[in-house]
Protein backbone atom coordinates (compact mmCIF):
# COMPACT_ATOMS: atom_id res chain seq x y z
CA UNK A 1 0.00 0.00 0.00
CA UNK A 2 1.70 3.17 -1.22
CA UNK A 3 0.31 6.11 0.77
CA UNK A 4 1.13 9.78 0.11
CA UNK A 5 4.14 11.34 1.86
CA UNK A 6 2.30 14.40 3.17
CA UNK A 7 0.21 13.28 6.14
CA UNK A 8 0.46 10.31 8.57
CA UNK A 9 -2.05 7.47 8.20
CA UNK A 10 -4.66 7.73 9.59
CA UNK A 11 -4.93 11.50 9.42
CA UNK A 12 -5.52 13.26 12.73
CA UNK A 13 -7.38 16.07 10.96
CA UNK A 14 -7.57 16.90 7.26
CA UNK A 15 -6.59 13.99 5.05
CA UNK A 16 -9.23 12.29 2.92
CA UNK A 17 -6.87 10.01 0.99
CA UNK A 18 -5.12 9.02 4.20
CA UNK A 19 -8.45 8.00 5.76
CA UNK A 20 -9.24 5.89 2.70
CA UNK A 21 -5.82 4.21 2.87
CA UNK A 22 -6.21 3.55 6.58
CA UNK A 23 -9.66 1.97 6.40
CA UNK A 24 -8.77 -0.18 3.40
CA UNK A 25 -5.45 -1.32 4.84
CA UNK A 26 -6.94 -2.31 8.20
CA UNK A 27 -9.71 -4.25 6.46
CA UNK A 28 -7.28 -6.12 4.21
CA UNK A 29 -5.15 -7.12 7.19
CA UNK A 30 -8.27 -8.27 9.04
CA UNK A 31 -9.20 -10.36 6.00
CA UNK A 32 -5.88 -12.22 6.20
CA UNK A 33 -3.70 -10.37 3.70
CA UNK A 34 -0.03 -9.65 4.29
CA UNK A 35 0.10 -5.87 3.79
CA UNK A 36 3.07 -3.51 3.93
CA UNK A 37 2.26 0.19 3.94
CA UNK A 38 4.80 2.74 2.69
CA UNK A 39 3.69 5.97 4.34
CA UNK A 40 4.64 9.19 6.09
CA UNK A 41 6.39 8.99 9.48
CA UNK A 42 3.99 8.92 12.42
CA UNK A 43 1.59 6.51 10.73
CA UNK A 44 -0.16 3.72 12.64
CA UNK A 45 -1.52 0.47 11.23
CA UNK A 46 -1.96 -3.24 11.80
CA UNK A 47 0.00 -3.62 8.55
CA UNK A 48 3.77 -3.60 8.39
CA UNK A 49 4.80 0.05 8.26
CA UNK A 50 7.76 1.25 6.21
CA UNK A 51 8.71 4.93 6.35
CA UNK A 52 11.32 5.72 3.75
CA UNK A 53 11.64 9.36 4.86
CA UNK A 54 12.99 10.79 8.10
CA UNK A 55 10.10 13.27 8.26
CA UNK A 56 6.79 13.79 6.46
CA UNK A 57 7.18 16.00 3.42
CA UNK A 58 5.42 19.38 3.48
CA UNK A 59 1.75 19.27 2.45
CA UNK A 60 2.46 20.66 -1.01
CA UNK A 61 0.70 18.18 -3.24
CA UNK A 62 1.66 19.92 -6.48
CA UNK A 63 5.38 19.67 -5.70
CA UNK A 64 6.54 16.62 -7.64
CA UNK A 65 9.92 16.62 -5.87
CA UNK A 66 8.38 15.34 -2.63
CA UNK A 67 6.19 12.69 -4.20
CA UNK A 68 8.98 11.46 -6.50
CA UNK A 69 11.39 11.11 -3.59
CA UNK A 70 8.85 9.09 -1.58
CA UNK A 71 7.83 6.81 -4.46
CA UNK A 72 11.36 6.21 -5.76
CA UNK A 73 12.61 5.16 -2.33
CA UNK A 74 9.64 2.82 -1.93
CA UNK A 75 10.20 1.29 -5.36
CA UNK A 76 13.85 0.72 -4.51
CA UNK A 77 12.86 -1.30 -1.43
CA UNK A 78 10.14 -3.20 -3.29
CA UNK A 79 12.57 -4.11 -6.05
CA UNK A 80 15.21 -5.19 -3.53
CA UNK A 81 12.69 -7.49 -1.81
CA UNK A 82 11.91 -9.49 -4.96
CA UNK A 83 14.28 -12.35 -4.22
CA UNK A 84 13.23 -13.02 -0.62
CA UNK A 85 9.70 -11.70 -0.18
CA UNK A 86 8.18 -10.48 -3.43
CA UNK A 87 5.04 -8.39 -3.35
CA UNK A 88 2.00 -9.44 -5.36
CA UNK A 89 0.58 -5.99 -6.03
CA UNK A 90 1.41 -2.34 -5.36
CA UNK A 91 -1.68 -0.24 -4.61
CA UNK A 92 -0.75 3.37 -5.32
CA UNK A 93 -2.57 6.34 -3.77
CA UNK A 94 0.17 8.94 -4.25
CA UNK A 95 -0.56 10.88 -7.38
CA UNK A 96 1.50 10.66 -10.55
CA UNK A 97 5.00 9.29 -10.03
CA UNK A 98 4.19 5.63 -9.34
CA UNK A 99 1.87 5.45 -12.35
CA UNK A 100 4.41 7.06 -14.67
CA UNK A 101 7.05 4.55 -13.53
CA UNK A 102 4.76 1.51 -13.21
CA UNK A 103 6.23 -0.17 -16.30
CA UNK A 104 9.70 0.08 -14.80
CA UNK A 105 8.99 -2.31 -11.93
CA UNK A 106 8.01 -5.98 -12.16
CA UNK A 107 5.25 -5.80 -9.55
CA UNK A 108 1.84 -4.93 -11.03
CA UNK A 109 0.40 -1.59 -9.93
CA UNK A 110 -3.20 -0.72 -9.07
CA UNK A 111 -3.62 3.05 -9.16
CA UNK A 112 -6.65 4.70 -7.55
CA UNK A 113 -7.72 7.90 -9.29
CA UNK A 114 -8.24 10.20 -6.33
CA UNK A 115 -8.28 13.50 -8.24
CA UNK A 116 -10.32 15.21 -10.90
CA UNK A 117 -9.32 15.43 -14.55
CA UNK A 118 -7.97 18.69 -15.94
CA UNK A 119 -6.43 19.44 -19.32
CA UNK A 120 -2.95 18.64 -18.02
CA UNK A 121 -3.87 15.55 -16.00
CA UNK A 122 -5.98 14.18 -18.86
CA UNK A 123 -2.93 14.30 -21.14
CA UNK A 124 -0.85 12.61 -18.45
CA UNK A 125 -3.33 9.77 -18.02
CA UNK A 126 -3.75 9.33 -21.77
CA UNK A 127 -0.02 8.72 -22.02
CA UNK A 128 0.60 6.69 -18.85
CA UNK A 129 -2.77 5.16 -17.97
CA UNK A 130 -2.06 1.83 -19.69
CA UNK A 131 0.83 1.12 -17.31
CA UNK A 132 -1.38 0.14 -14.34
CA UNK A 133 -4.84 -1.09 -13.45
CA UNK A 134 -6.80 2.12 -12.86
CA UNK A 135 -9.61 2.35 -10.33
CA UNK A 136 -12.05 5.26 -10.44
CA UNK A 137 -13.92 6.41 -7.35
CA UNK A 138 -17.17 7.53 -9.01
CA UNK A 139 -18.97 7.38 -12.32
CA UNK A 140 -18.95 11.18 -12.37
CA UNK A 141 -15.16 11.14 -12.27
CA UNK A 142 -14.88 8.63 -15.08
CA UNK A 143 -17.28 10.59 -17.29
CA UNK A 144 -14.70 13.42 -17.34
CA UNK A 145 -11.78 11.09 -18.13
CA UNK A 146 -10.05 10.97 -21.52
CA UNK A 147 -11.83 8.78 -24.06
CA UNK A 148 -8.88 6.42 -24.31
CA UNK A 149 -8.75 5.78 -20.56
CA UNK A 150 -10.19 2.42 -19.56
CA UNK A 151 -10.49 1.98 -15.78
CA UNK A 152 -10.41 -1.58 -14.53
CA UNK A 153 -13.13 -0.78 -11.98
CA UNK A 154 -15.06 1.99 -10.26
CA UNK A 155 -14.98 1.50 -6.48
CA UNK A 156 -16.35 3.96 -3.92
CA UNK A 157 -14.06 5.28 -1.23
CA UNK A 158 -14.50 3.19 1.91
CA UNK A 159 -15.62 4.07 5.40
CA UNK A 160 -15.45 1.91 8.52
CA UNK A 161 -18.93 2.51 9.85
CA UNK A 162 -18.10 1.06 13.25
CA UNK A 163 -16.08 4.22 13.91
CA UNK A 164 -18.95 6.57 13.09
CA UNK A 165 -21.88 6.76 15.56
CA UNK A 166 -25.51 6.83 14.46
CA UNK A 167 -27.16 9.85 16.07
CA UNK A 168 -30.94 9.98 15.76
CA UNK A 169 -31.54 13.18 17.76
CA UNK A 170 -29.91 16.20 16.16
CA UNK A 171 -28.78 19.55 17.50
CA UNK A 172 -29.90 22.84 15.97
CA UNK A 173 -27.03 23.65 13.63
CA UNK A 174 -25.98 23.06 10.06
CA UNK A 175 -22.45 21.96 9.18
CA UNK A 176 -19.98 22.77 6.45
CA UNK A 177 -16.58 21.08 6.47
CA UNK A 178 -13.72 21.18 4.00
CA UNK A 179 -10.83 23.14 2.59
CA UNK A 180 -11.28 26.90 2.74
CA UNK A 181 -11.61 27.52 -0.99
CA UNK A 182 -14.16 29.24 -3.21
CA UNK A 183 -15.12 26.05 -5.07
CA UNK A 184 -15.89 24.24 -1.81
CA UNK A 185 -18.46 26.93 -1.08
CA UNK A 186 -18.21 28.00 2.58
CA UNK A 187 -19.45 31.45 1.55
CA UNK A 188 -22.48 29.85 -0.09
CA UNK A 189 -23.13 27.75 3.01
CA UNK A 190 -23.22 30.96 5.05
CA UNK A 191 -25.77 32.49 2.69
CA UNK A 192 -27.98 29.40 2.77
CA UNK A 193 -27.84 29.02 6.55
CA UNK A 194 -28.63 32.69 7.04
CA UNK A 195 -31.65 32.40 4.71
CA UNK A 196 -32.83 29.33 6.66
CA UNK A 197 -32.25 31.16 9.97
CA UNK A 198 -30.30 28.21 11.36
CA UNK A 199 -26.84 28.47 13.00
CA UNK A 200 -23.91 27.24 10.92
CA UNK A 201 -20.64 25.64 12.03
CA UNK A 202 -17.73 25.89 9.61
CA UNK A 203 -14.91 23.40 10.14
CA UNK A 204 -11.80 22.77 8.11
CA UNK A 205 -8.24 23.62 7.35
CA UNK A 206 -6.93 26.88 5.95
CA UNK A 207 -4.10 25.74 3.74
CA UNK A 208 -1.32 27.89 2.27
CA UNK A 209 -2.80 30.39 -0.17
CA UNK A 210 -6.32 30.25 1.32
CA UNK A 211 -5.99 32.85 4.09
CA UNK A 212 -6.90 35.78 1.83
CA UNK A 213 -10.14 34.07 0.76
CA UNK A 214 -11.03 33.35 4.38
CA UNK A 215 -10.24 36.89 5.50
CA UNK A 216 -12.33 38.55 2.79
CA UNK A 217 -15.24 36.15 2.25
CA UNK A 218 -15.70 34.25 5.52
CA UNK A 219 -14.25 36.09 8.51
CA UNK A 220 -16.63 39.10 8.28
CA UNK A 221 -19.59 36.74 8.82
CA UNK A 222 -18.15 34.75 11.74
CA UNK A 223 -19.83 36.04 14.90
CA UNK A 224 -19.58 33.02 17.21
CA UNK A 225 -23.36 32.57 17.25
CA UNK A 226 -25.04 32.42 13.84
CA UNK A 227 -21.75 31.48 12.17
CA UNK A 228 -18.94 29.73 14.02
CA UNK A 229 -15.56 28.70 12.64
CA UNK A 230 -13.95 25.89 14.66
CA UNK A 231 -10.90 25.28 12.45
CA UNK A 232 -9.52 21.87 11.63
CA UNK A 233 -11.08 19.01 13.57
CA UNK A 234 -10.35 15.31 13.80
CA UNK A 235 -11.07 12.21 15.83
CA UNK A 236 -14.03 12.19 18.21
CA UNK A 237 -14.59 15.94 17.81
CA UNK A 238 -15.07 15.53 14.06
CA UNK A 239 -17.39 12.57 14.48
CA UNK A 240 -19.45 14.47 17.03
CA UNK A 241 -19.83 17.45 14.69
CA UNK A 242 -21.13 15.20 11.93
CA UNK A 243 -23.40 13.15 14.18
CA UNK A 244 -25.18 16.06 15.83
CA UNK A 245 -25.69 18.34 12.82
CA UNK A 246 -29.18 18.75 11.36
CA UNK A 247 -27.59 18.49 7.94
CA UNK A 248 -24.31 18.81 6.09
CA UNK A 249 -24.29 21.56 3.49
CA UNK A 250 -22.33 20.74 0.32
CA UNK A 251 -22.56 23.83 -1.92
CA UNK A 252 -19.71 22.87 -4.25
CA UNK A 253 -19.26 24.39 -7.69
CA UNK A 254 -16.86 21.93 -9.29
CA UNK A 255 -16.84 18.33 -10.51
CA UNK A 256 -15.60 16.84 -7.25
CA UNK A 257 -14.73 13.19 -7.93
CA UNK A 258 -16.06 11.90 -4.60
CA UNK A 259 -16.61 13.94 -1.43
CA UNK A 260 -15.80 11.84 1.63
CA UNK A 261 -17.49 14.28 4.00
CA UNK A 262 -20.87 13.37 2.51
CA UNK A 263 -20.33 9.70 3.29
CA UNK A 264 -19.12 10.50 6.82
CA UNK A 265 -22.22 12.60 7.48
CA UNK A 266 -24.58 9.96 6.12
CA UNK A 267 -22.90 7.25 8.19
CA UNK A 268 -23.87 9.24 11.28
CA UNK A 269 -27.46 9.52 10.08
CA UNK A 270 -27.01 13.15 9.06
CA UNK A 271 -28.69 14.20 5.78
CA UNK A 272 -26.75 16.02 3.07
CA UNK A 273 -28.03 19.02 1.13
CA UNK A 274 -25.83 19.40 -1.93
CA UNK A 275 -25.55 21.06 -5.30
CA UNK A 276 -25.74 18.40 -8.06
CA UNK A 277 -22.07 18.66 -8.99
CA UNK A 278 -19.62 15.80 -9.49
CA UNK A 279 -20.19 12.71 -7.38
CA UNK A 280 -22.84 14.40 -5.23
CA UNK A 281 -25.41 13.03 -7.69
CA UNK A 282 -24.27 9.52 -6.80
CA UNK A 283 -23.74 9.95 -3.06
CA UNK A 284 -26.98 11.77 -2.22
CA UNK A 285 -30.23 9.95 -2.94
CA UNK A 286 -32.57 12.91 -3.43
CA UNK A 287 -35.47 12.72 -1.00
CA UNK A 288 -34.05 9.63 0.73
CA UNK A 289 -30.69 10.62 2.25
CA UNK A 290 -30.85 14.35 1.59
CA UNK A 291 -31.61 16.78 -1.19
CA UNK A 292 -29.99 17.90 -4.43
CA UNK A 293 -30.64 21.61 -4.99
CA UNK A 294 -29.58 24.17 -7.57
CA UNK A 295 -28.66 27.22 -5.50
CA UNK A 296 -28.47 28.78 -2.05
CA UNK A 297 -32.17 29.67 -1.96
CA UNK A 298 -33.17 26.07 -2.66
CA UNK A 299 -30.63 24.89 -0.10
CA UNK A 300 -32.23 27.08 2.55
CA UNK A 301 -35.71 25.85 1.60
CA UNK A 302 -34.56 22.23 1.86
CA UNK A 303 -33.70 22.74 5.52
CA UNK A 304 -37.45 22.91 6.23
CA UNK A 305 -37.87 19.46 4.63
CA UNK A 306 -35.22 17.64 6.66
CA UNK A 307 -37.88 15.91 8.77
CA UNK A 308 -38.62 13.81 5.68
CA UNK A 309 -35.20 12.16 5.96
CA UNK A 310 -34.60 9.47 8.59
CA UNK A 311 -31.15 8.91 10.11
CA UNK A 312 -31.57 5.16 9.60
CA UNK A 313 -32.06 5.60 5.84
CA UNK A 314 -28.87 7.65 5.59
CA UNK A 315 -26.82 5.05 7.41
CA UNK A 316 -28.34 2.14 5.52
CA UNK A 317 -27.37 3.70 2.21
CA UNK A 318 -23.74 3.99 3.30
CA UNK A 319 -23.72 0.41 4.61
CA UNK A 320 -24.87 -0.85 1.23
CA UNK A 321 -22.54 1.23 -0.94
CA UNK A 322 -19.43 2.46 0.94
CA UNK A 323 -18.84 0.38 4.05
CA UNK A 324 -15.43 -1.25 4.13
CA UNK A 325 -17.13 -4.66 4.14
CA UNK A 326 -18.30 -3.85 0.59
CA UNK A 327 -15.22 -1.98 -0.65
CA UNK A 328 -12.49 -4.37 0.52
CA UNK A 329 -13.80 -7.34 -1.54
CA UNK A 330 -14.12 -5.05 -4.56
CA UNK A 331 -10.45 -4.12 -4.26
CA UNK A 332 -9.50 -7.77 -3.81
CA UNK A 333 -11.09 -8.39 -7.21
CA UNK A 334 -9.14 -5.44 -8.65
CA UNK A 335 -5.89 -6.93 -7.31
CA UNK A 336 -6.69 -10.31 -8.89
CA UNK A 337 -7.37 -8.64 -12.22
CA UNK A 338 -4.09 -6.73 -11.96
CA UNK A 339 -2.23 -10.00 -11.45
CA UNK A 340 -3.60 -11.24 -14.75
CA UNK A 341 -1.72 -8.43 -16.47
CA UNK A 342 1.61 -10.04 -15.45
CA UNK A 343 3.27 -12.55 -17.83
CA UNK A 344 2.89 -16.07 -16.45
CA UNK A 345 5.41 -18.86 -16.20
CA UNK A 346 4.95 -22.33 -17.66
CA UNK A 347 3.34 -23.38 -14.37
CA UNK A 348 0.75 -20.66 -14.78
CA UNK A 349 2.01 -18.61 -11.82
CA UNK A 350 2.72 -14.92 -12.44
CA UNK A 351 6.47 -14.48 -12.81
CA UNK A 352 8.07 -13.17 -9.62
CA UNK A 353 4.85 -13.51 -7.62
CA UNK A 354 4.73 -15.52 -4.41
CA UNK A 355 1.98 -18.13 -4.32
CA UNK A 356 0.68 -17.16 -0.89
CA UNK A 357 -2.73 -15.92 -2.10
Amino acid sequence: MLAPPWIPVPALGYGGVESVVSDLTEALVARGHDVTMFCAPGSRSAAKIVTVLSAAHPDEIERSLYESDHVARAFDLIDAARADQPFDVIHDHCGFTALAMADRIDTPVVHTLHGSFTASTAEFYSHHGHKAALVGISQAQIRTAPDDLLPAAVIANPIDMTAWPLQREKADYLLWIGRMTEEKGPQRAIEAARAANVPLILAGVIQPGQQAFYDSEIAPHVDGHKVRFVGEVGGSAKRSLFANARALLMPIRWEEPFGMVMVEALACGTPVIAFPEGAARELVADGETGFLVDDEAEMAAAVDRLQMITPAACRTWVAEHCDISVVAPAYENAYREALKRVPTSAAGIPAGVAARG
